[in-house]
């Protein structure tokens, strides 16, 4: 069984989108729904930096800075540890608020949303071109989550929450075509979150409720499961110098005070298998 290691005190009430960056010093996620963006510093501290009321993922910029989804689209700060001083609009429907996303092998920028209460299919995929246009890529979502690519950029993996599922797509010409399922997973069991593809192109998923992460084969075969000591397990990604540490975020599950002890917390576990470098949005 891989160990995995606890590594801050609780910290988050909903952590999500965790994302190893060069640019601002190593890990950052986020705290979702109290919107903070978190960077874990070298001593383990953990500092906060309140972006508005959803901090959804973040990601470098190639200018630098960095990229965060808020509630009602994307805010752009130019420096790793400013607020954000420019703001994109994705959209205004009612109820709708962004979620997971990636940024692409072009410089685009995905983002995911979902509603409020969760309802079914009315939640979207976005594309944010670098000069900051908005395409809706997917309608029909219920929890649109996480999202990575092969390490051929031929393939990008991609799962709605809401519809207990993990697609495919083949990237061609940097556009996402020809979806189709590759894994589905009970809800009794727990949601498919937040994932990251290793540099063998196997795919870690954050397996919501279960205290797990599922690692995939890129046909769909799962190859381990990672048990983590708390249920709420959000997402994972690759980082540290060698981009052999398995970070992975928790939440509280909307419980609270009465929240299993660690659950908020951010653990880690070793992979003989790297991960990939983030892709920074060009915008």
């Amino acid at each position: 069984m891989r160990d995995v290691e606890q590594i801050t005190d609780v910290v988050a009430d909903h952590g999500e989108g965790p994302v190893w960056s060069t640019g601002w010093g190593g890990l950052r996620f986020v705290d979702m729904l109290a919107g903070a963006v978190l960077t874990l510093r070298p001593d383990g501290t953990v500092d906060r930096l309140d972006v508005g009321r959803v901090a959804a993922f973040v990601r470098p910029r190639r200018a630098g800075g960095y990229v965060v989804a808020t509630e009602h689209g994307l805010g752009l700060a130019g420096s790793a540890d400013a607020v954000p001083d420019r703001s994109v609009d994705i959209s205004r429907t009612p109820g709708e608020r962004m979620n997971e996303g990636a940024a692409a092998p072009d410089g685009s920028l995905y983002v995911g949303s979902t509603t409020w209460d969760q309802a079914p299919e009315r939640g979207h995929l976005y594309r944010v071109t670098p000069d900051l246009q908005v395409q809706t890529v997917l309608a029909d979502v219920t929890i649109s989550n996480g999202l990575d690519f092969s390490p051929g950029l031929d393939h990008a993996y991609y799962v709605d929450s809401g519809a207990g599922r993990m697609d495919t797509f083949d990237v061609v010409g940097g556009a996402l075509t020809r979806r189709r399922p590759l894994v589905t997973l009970s809800r009794d069991i727990g949601d498919l979150d937040g994932l990251t593809v290793d540099s063998e192109g196997t795919i870690w998923v954050a397996v919501y409720g279960a205290g797990a992460v599922h690692r995939y084969s890129p046909a769909g075969r799962l190859l381990e499961v990672v048990e983590v000591p708390v249920p709420h397990v959000t997402a994972c990604t690759f980082g540290g110098p060698d981009l052999r540490q398995l970070y992975i975020t928790t939440s509280r599950g909307g419980a609270g005070e009465h929240a299993p002890p660690g659950a908020g917390a951010l653990f880690v576990t070793r992979s003989d298998v790297p991960g990939l470098p983030v892709r920074a949005f060009a915008g």
